[in-house]
């Protein structure tokens, strides 16, 4: 292994977009979005359409940014040249902290998929085996990491919209020996918001986590042959791929099942295929789910590395996690997040009422600073841009600087929603402990190497 090699340029268009879509759909659309209907009732489809617009202002400022400069590290080195290297060096720690927990809890939730198949084999030798299995597929090459993220998303695409045709079916009567519900399940049971505005509002807190995993593109073109053609599809089109898979989904839902039905809690497509006869539902969308499960894993692999690497190269982390293998990957910081990960997952079975729970809940809110960093990088970048070379803004954000201020609002109210739900309460906090730890860690790391370089430069003399 030497460190004259760099990233190579293994993903195509194809990869970056299948990439993008796949970041947007988890198994929180499968599987969560039944809780927060339960909660909201139709009206949660509100709730889904509010927390899209925040997520599409954020991406179209996160491809403005990024048309005038791929980066690896992306939105952290975005934040240290627009905000300051205190903001880059915390973003990116953040955000790789992030990561490395959806890595361990993706691995326990993928084991405990696993289990309906294997009931005889533990927990913890299944979150193994799927985390040294894409951890090989990560630590060979980028393509092998991209087709395996291709495939894995595809299966999610195909059965949404299988999905969606099923249910516009069943809505307008297609579908013999099942009865169209019309539009009586929007209206009854308590009407279109049976339980206020307010529980619509705490569906937006709750469901714009949901969205996470949209910015990978903006990463993940950093190896692409064509990063501004491959940055400005995915992130461009994420207003239809919101539209159709999320909204369109949810639309689906509420339109087919009573908002207080219990099988919504167990899984509304469950429910929904299970309306039109497809026999064995639950298994197949047990392995749906997984491949959901799988998909983020495997992301979070390839993210956490490539913004390891990126803060490596930076200085603001240690510099062997900046070394690339023959194969142009950085395999140091993919093995990095997979030890860190496997040591949560290990925590999980030790102590999961106290340090598994504490570093699930430290890491609730982060992507809400990081995609506050976001807004606040683009407003200063953009302004400097006017000032000194307005013809690099390729891909410019809508109505600045009003939108960028209105979405900078709506991520502040989520996170004082966090504050005011009693069940995210203890996230709001242990995030708002861990950021001010990684801010506060920063400067003491900075004094430390000006005390030391006043050092070395006196017993230069």
């Amino acid at each position: 292994m030497q460190q004259n090699y760099d990233l190579k340029k293994g993903l195509t268009i194809r990869h970056i977009t299948m990439i993008s879509i796949g970041g947007v759909i988890g198994a929180g659309l499968f599987v969560g979005s039944g809780a927060v209907i339960h909660s909201a009732g139709p009206a949660a489809i509100v709730s889904y359409i509010l927390a899209s617009l925040m997520v599409v202002l954020v991406m179209r400022m996160l491809g403005e940014m990024a048309s005038m400069n791929v980066a690896s590290g992306s939105f952290s080195t975005y934040a240290h040249e627009a905000i300051g290297p205190w903001a880059g060096f915390s973003i990116g720690w953040l955000y790789w902290f992030f990561w490395v927990i959806v890595i361990a809890i993706e691995a326990i939730a993928g084991a405990g998929i696993l289990q309906y198949w294997f009931p005889d084999v533990p927990i913890w030798m299944l979150s193994l085996t799927l985390t040294i299995l894409l951890t090989l597929t990560n630590v060979y090459s980028v393509k092998l990491f991209a087709e395996f993220e291709y495939w894995l998303a595809l299966v999610k695409v195909v059965t949404i919209i299988l999905f969606l045709g099923l249910g516009v079916a069943i809505l307008f009567g297609l579908i013999p020996g099942v009865k169209s519900p019309g539009m009586s399940n929007l209206t009854g049971a308590g009407g279109f918001m049976p339980n206020g505005i307010s529980s619509v509002l705490m569906g937006v807190v709750i469901t714009f986590f949901s969205f996470v995993g949209t910015e990978i593109a903006a990463i993940a073109a950093g190896e692409s042959a064509q990063p501004q053609k491959a940055i400005s599809i995915a992130l461009n089109s994420v207003v239809w791929r919101l539209l159709v898979f999320y909204i369109g989904s949810i639309a689906v839902v509420v339109s087919l099942l009573p908002w207080n039905s219990a099988m919504l809690l167990k899984s509304p497509f469950v429910s929904v295929f299970e309306m039109v006869g497809i026999p064995a539902a639950s298994q197949i969308m047990n392995f749906i789910v997984l491949t959901a499960v799988l998909s983020c894993l495997n992301s979070g692999l390839y993210t956490s590395s490539r913004m390891l690497y990126a803060m490596a190269q930076k200085g603001n982390a240690p510099k062997a996690f900046a070394k690339v293998s023959r194969n142009g990957v950085p395999v140091r910081a993919v093995l990095a997040g997979t030890f860190f990960a496997y040591v949560s997952v290990i925590f999980n079975f030790v102590s999961p009422d106290k340090v598994f729970l504490f570093l699930v809940n430290a890491s609730g809110g982060i992507a809400l600073f990081v995609y506050l960093a976001i807004a606040f990088s683009h407003l200063i970048m953009r302004k400097k841009a006017e000032r000194e070379n307005p013809q690099a803004l390729k891909v410019k954000m809508w109505c600045f600087p009003y939108l960028t201020y209105l979405t900078m609002m709506g991520i502040v109210s989520v996170l004082i929603g966090m504050f005011f739900d009693q069940s995210m309460r203890s996230q709001f906090y242990l995030t708002t402990f861990i950021s001010i730890f990684v801010v506060v860690s920063y400067f003491i790391r900075r004094r430390k190497i000006r005390v030391n370089s006043k050092g070395e430069a006196y017993n230069n003399i």
